[in-house]
């Protein structure tokens, strides 16, 4: 991670936030969402893998079948991640979501595959949570007259895939699936959050609790502007990625120029210089 700039995500907090999410034992159905996903997408490989690894703090519930042995790993403060490869396949269930330095993760994780293996992880989208966000904007721009973080920045599909290349991935593929939940009361919102550990654990953000005025206009904002039938509107992607570490037997691009037939051709059309 780089040490030049101040981390965005405070470790210490999301580990909290983490542990006190287990305490709870809340109905995580964001985390089976994003599983049944993975689950999905690792179904439609043919093949089985031997060794994989699997980045968290435990392994999902009925991903285990899709290898012969194994490993549990997280990052740890100095985001790197101890795990002894290489390995045919790394999952990662919402794992990479508070990293700071994603690029240099992802770049770990590909030197941990074996060439021709299988990364597989699912974020959260950027569309993630943007009523909420806004609603904070607005009610602390009320209140206070300014606005600080309280939700995190969440990936963009498009920059993911580029994040992919970058980390030397071959064939990358990004995807999202959305999922809309209504909620009777802002609270029971918030106590979805916990219970899936993701509080806010951004390092800017305002360390004092959130007073009475401002959960009121928060909370008015959100009712008037992100509610459908009496109900408010929670708005969450999913964000697949899926890579390949390379190897010489992966389909490859052609080299620029290297085309046997004209576009005008295959199109049946007219070519004409400009």
């Amino acid at each position: 991670m780089n040490s030049e700039h101040p981390p965005l995500f405070d470790f210490r907090t999301a580990q909290a936030a983490r542990a006190r999410a287990a305490r709870i034992g809340g109905d995580r159905f964001l985390d089976a969402a994003g599983l049944d996903g993975l689950l999905h997408r690792l179904s439609t490989v043919t093949r089985h893998f031997d060794r994989a690894l699997c980045v968290g703090d435990a392994l999902p519930h009925g991903i285990k079948r899709f290898a012969q042995d194994w490993t549990i790993a997280d990052f740890d403060q100095r985001e790197f991640l101890a795990a002894q490869g290489p390995f045919d396949l790394v999952v990662s269930l919402f794992s990479l979501q508070a990293i700071n330095d994603l690029p240099g993760a992802l770049i770990q994780l590909r030197r941990l595959l074996k060439p021709d293996g299988l990364f597989l992880a699912v974020l959260y989208g950027g569309a993630t949570l943007t009523e909420l966000r806004q609603s904070f904007t607005a009610a602390e721009s009320e209140i206070l007259g300014g606005a600080s973080p309280h939700v995190a920045p969440f990936a963009d599909v498009r920059d993911m895939g580029t994040l992919l290349q970058r980390a030397g991935f071959a064939l990358p593929v990004t995807d999202i699936e959305r999922l809309t939940v209504r909620y009777s009361t802002f609270p029971s919102l918030i106590q979805d959050l916990r219970a899936h550990g993701q509080s806010n654990a951004l390092s800017g953000r305002r360390k004092n609790f959130v007073g009475k005025r401002m959960l009121g206009a928060l909370n008015d904002h959100y009712s008037r502007h992100h509610a459908q039938d009496g109900k408010l509107i929670a708005t969450f992607e999913m964000l697949y990625l899926i890579g390949w570490a390379p190897h010489e037997s992966q389909q490859q691009p052609l080299k620029p120029g290297s085309a046997k037939t004209r576009l005008s051709d295959a199109l049946g059309t007219v070519e004409r210089k400009a």
